[in-house]
């Protein structure tokens, strides 16, 4: 089975997401930085990927029933702060995609999840026309 999230409003907090939306990306990438060793407040979905995880340490990396992705529109110097709350959180994601501005389908596209977890209905649409998509409604 192979599951994607995206990070914000998901796996962590929408903390950062409207940082983003009421200053703009400067003051998120200058958040992130000076956060960056600071783990992200959980959000929706930390405890669904810590039970995957532990599931997932059950097994061989080769031989493993379940495949985690994080699909997210992040990128550096984003990335640090999302990697470090991952190994904070002992959680095992086996691929991780920093797509800072790609489309998202074009990668789960690639990527076949049997299913893909978002918060935006800006990347649930596109996402759901190539992989099943479940939007995790955030602040509505």
């Amino acid at each position: 089975m192979r599951i994607a999230f995206d990070g914000d409003a998901v796996l962590f907090s929408d903390e950062s997401e409207r940082i983003y939306q009421q200053e703009g990306l400067p003051a998120f990438q200058q958040h992130e930085r000076d956060h960056a060793q600071i783990p992200m407040t959980p959000g929706p979905f930390k405890r669904f990927i810590q039970s995957l995880s532990a599931i997932q340490k059950r097994f061989p990396d080769d031989k493993c029933p379940i495949r985690t992705a994080l699909v997210t529109a992040r990128n550096g110097p984003a990335h640090k702060r999302v990697i470090y709350t991952l190994r904070a959180w002992d959680v095992r994601v086996d691929e991780s995609f920093f797509l800072g501005g790609v489309q998202k389908s074009r990668i789960l596209e690639a990527l076949r999840p049997h299913i893909f977890f978002d918060d935006q209905v800006a990347h649930c649409g596109p996402a759901a026309s190539v992989v099943p998509t479940a939007r995790v409604p955030i602040g509505d």
